[in-house]
């Protein structure tokens, strides 16, 4: 397509309607920097919300798709291949966990780890059969399933798509009274996202997940942490769940996982808990592929370095250090986040997060709104300072 607006036209006559992009048409990128289809250059402070952690066409993860793809790309899970158990090995042992469940979605991941619950509250807990419930939080963020938004608090997502799925109990986010009150006998699991990412990026209270995990324990119930977005680096740590020193039973995990090259996900646990499935109850042609095993396992080797979680906590702290001064200057309400990762609530009377986002598309930053008028900010951990700092100057632009 020659211009951005003959490619725009183009895909909505033949794409149905779902995300709402901004109007830019991405052509070619490399580490934090896009460029479009008419030469113009934009600073990615978004990263695909976190699949891009490791940054655009990262030469170690293209190297290690290139090799496999000379090889076998697929065989599905009929046959084993000389990827799979190296893959899930590295993986089982990143988490500290024994077994792996790979897929290819979160969404994917997230109904894996439900099923997973399920039929551990049945077989191993001993929870009358149908009656196995799991609780979740208000304005989480899991995916868009008909199972998924069942349990979601977002009309938009949920709306005009039931009948829904029973089988979960809503308790707001960060009370840990009420999710006490919530797990009865018959609960199994717990699922929660250590930060709420859709949400605005909410940080819970101190001792919320460390509450959560003491609780979940003592009542012989999982926690689930949905580390999709906030796990792999994002925060300044391998899981988010590490920075109140909380290990959950299950571990669900996507995104990054693939490098931006190829969707992987993974629902990792102890033998105790994925030892409960057996041959032909759950599966996936794609998951755990060849491609996506050997992608996968260059993550977990540069995960293992540290480096990638050492440049989140740094240039995070950066981050927030910047953007906590606009707080209370009368266009900024609220920062929030860990890491390089952050929610920044627009005074209303500066524009809605859509038109501030807007606004550094246009200067060159691309950052996306949620809930009206929220902006994240998650650019890939491989950003440099100087990077950072020219897209906060020209948010700090284009809220003067």
């Amino acid at each position: 397509m020659s211009t951005t607006a003959d490619a725009i036209r183009s895909a909505e006559a033949h794409s149905a309607h779902n995300y709402h992009p901004l109007p830019v048409v991405v052509a070619s990128a490399d580490g934090a920097w896009m460029t479009d289809v008419e030469g113009r250059r934009y600073l990615d402070m978004l990263a695909g919300y976190s699949a891009l952690n490791f940054g655009h066409g990262n030469r170690r993860l293209l190297d290690a798709a290139r090799a496999q793809l000379e090889r076998v790309t697929l065989t599905s899970r009929a046959f084993f291949h000389d990827r799979f158990a190296d893959f899930c090995t590295e993986l089982a042992s990143l988490c500290g966990k024994e077994m792996v469940l790979p897929m290819n979605t979160g969404a994917e991941a997230v109904e894996t780890a439900v099923k997973t619950a399920r039929k551990w509250g049945y077989e191993v807990k001993g929870v009358p059969d149908g009656h196995a419930k799991i609780v979740v939080a208000a304005d989480n963020f899991h995916g868009r399933t008909t199972t998924i938004v069942s349990f979601s608090t977002d009309h938009e997502a949920r709306d005009h798509f039931g009948p829904y799925t029973p089988g979960f109990e809503i308790v707001p986010y960060g009370d840990l009274t009420a999710l006490a009150h919530a797990v009865t006998e018959n609960t199994v699991a717990v699922l929660l996202e250590p930060i709420q990412g859709e949400a605005g990026v909410l940080v819970p209270p101190a001792g919320y997940l460390s509450g959560v995990r003491e609780l979940t324990r003592e009542r012989n119930v999982l926690f689930m942490a949905d580390e999709i977005q906030s796990g792999l680096g994002r925060t300044g740590r391998t899981f988010a769940c590490e920075h109140e020193g909380v290990v959950p039973d299950v571990y669900v995990l996507g995104k990054a996982l693939g490098g931006g090259v190829v969707p992987v996900s993974a629902v990792v646990a102890d033998r105790d808990v994925l030892g409960v499935f057996r041959p032909g109850e759950h599966g996936s042609t794609f998951g755990g592929n060849p491609l996506a095993c050997a992608v996968g396992l260059e993550v977990i080797a540069m995960l293992k370095t540290g480096e990638y979680q050492q440049r989140a906590t740094e240039l995070g702290d950066h981050l927030h250090r910047e953007l906590g001064l606009l707080v209370g200057g009368g266009a900024v309400t609220a920062v929030r986040g860990r890491g390089l990762w952050a929610g920044v609530d627009i005074d209303p009377s500066r524009g809605t997060g859509r038109e501030i986002s807007e606004k550094l598309m246009e200067r060159g930053v691309l950052v996306k709104d949620t809930h009206g008028s929220t902006i994240r900010i998650a650019p890939p951990l491989v950003i440099s300072k100087e990077d950072l700092d020219w897209g906060l100057e020209q948010l700090r632009s284009v809220l003067a």
